[in-house]
């Protein structure tokens, strides 16, 4: 079996800060403070991040859907169990 290795371009940094926004400005964008973004994420009332390494960013397309769908859930809420 023979597994093919398909070598891209590496990134330049300007191009990935063009993609992909942090909770700041995901903040910015939805007029909240990155600290209630980060609650929203958590959650899952907002998309999920991208990890690169330790840093979390959103794709600018992915918020862009998010944003055409009328900003559902990501996740479901979780019921709790009655007793």
């Amino acid at each position: 079996m023979v597994i093919q290795m398909i070598c891209q371009q590496p990134i330049a940094p300007t191009q990935l800060a063009a993609k992909f926004l942090d909770e700041h400005e995901c903040g910015q964008r939805y007029k909240f403070s990155s600290r209630h973004w980060r609650r929203m994420v958590d959650a899952g009332s907002a998309p999920p991040p991208i990890k690169f390494g330790k840093l979390c960013r959103w794709s600018i397309v992915t918020l862009d859907n998010w944003d055409a769908d009328g900003c559902p859930r990501v996740r479901p809420l979780r019921r709790k169990a009655v007793r």
